[in-house]
């Protein structure tokens, strides 16, 4: 038997470790089970679909990919088409699909992830609910934490990305970007390289061209792996945190959908806030920040009989009688 060049070796043993975690054990009783391979046609989605593929033929795994197209450069559609045939050459059912991109006050980044993610969730729920494979690599993650720290958010953000979080099933999370490079040069592959990954413009590309390798050369190497560590360090604390909160709002909210303020009362913060911030997900509030999950969380913890904290899409939160609800701001005189 031949034997299987380094870097893709370590890409199908990342990808098995995946999928041994996503998919359910083995059953002769139930269909073959499938997965969806994202791709842009990059070097790092491209070295997972090809390992995905090599995995999935040797365990009977049904392997779809999808190109999402969108639509935001000159000759996308080309490039899409594209990226679909090399999936097809790795033997994978592959499809593009278009989607329109709607700017937000957060940016063109992340409207266009938007866009993309809600098109991947639709492609997992037309396969039953299958894992949705993604090229996020060591070096992403890395990225994404000090984007975090920059932007002083808390340890839900400075986690970053979960390697398996339903639908998403992210295999390459301990993988270097210079891997996924190499895998695709063994396998005789040609990705697409993105002319965004090259553009200042974006913050994301200038931690990866700047900041990076200058922390690298400052402190000696190791930046990013240590990032990642602290990623999953967090992740595992959260993860603790948010399944505590998840049975304090469980049985703190009324049929109503209103929050039982003496339930939280003697919570630690960090418990109370995550309890609140799914609270107010769950009634439909979008885009609020710190400082106003903060304000919800002085109702519980230093009540005096303030006002009503105001939320973005003009609601606000109340609290009567001990309970707090989320309601629609009334509307002052001339409005």
């Amino acid at each position: 038997m031949p034997r299987v060049p380094p870097a893709t070796a370590e890409i199908r043993r990342a990808v098995r470790a995946a999928l041994d975690e996503a998919l359910p054990a083995p059953d002769d009783a139930v269909p073959a089970p499938a997965v969806v391979v994202a791709c842009s046609g990059g070097a790092d989605s491209l070295a997972l679909a090809a390992a995905t593929a090599h995995v999935g033929a040797a365990r009977g795994i049904v392997v779809h990919g999808v190109v999402v197209d969108h639509g935001l450069q000159a000759g996308s559609g080309e490039r899409a088409g594209e990226a679909c045939a090399a999936l097809a050459g790795l033997g994978v059912d592959a499809r593009v699909t278009g989607v329109t991109v709607t700017a937000g006050g957060d940016g063109p980044e992340a409207a266009a992830r938007r866009a993309r993610y809600a098109a991947l969730r639709e492609e997992s729920r037309a396969w039953g609910g299958a894992p949705v494979l993604l090229g996020h690599t060591l070096d992403d993650q890395a990225e994404t934490v000090l984007l975090g720290l920059g932007r002083g958010s808390g340890a839900r953000s400075l986690a970053g990305m979960r390697a398996w979080s339903p639908p998403w099933c992210r295999p390459l999370l301990g993988i270097r970007r210079a891997v996924t490079r190499a895998a695709c040069d063994e396998a005789g592959l040609e990705p697409w390289q993105d002319p965004h990954n090259d553009d200042p413009r974006y913050t994301r590309v200038r931690l990866r061209h700047e900041v990076l390798p200058l922390l690298e050369d400052v402190l000696a190497g190791g930046v990013a792996e240590a990032l990642a560590r602290t990623a999953a360090q967090l992740a595992d604390d959260d993860g603790a945190l948010s399944g505590q909160a998840d049975e304090v709002l469980a049985a703190a909210r009324d049929d109503e959908g209103r929050l039982d303020a003496a339930a939280l009362a003697d919570l630690p913060a960090a418990v109370r806030r995550r309890v609140l911030r799914a609270w107010l997900t769950a009634a439909g509030a979008r885009g609020f920040g710190d400082a106003q999950l903060r304000g919800v969380d002085a109702l519980v913890a230093r009540w005096r009989g303030q006002g009503s904290p105001s939320l973005p899409g003009g609601l606000e939160v109340t609290r009567v009688r001990g309970k707090l609800a989320v309601r629609r701001a009334p509307r002052g005189p001339g409005a």
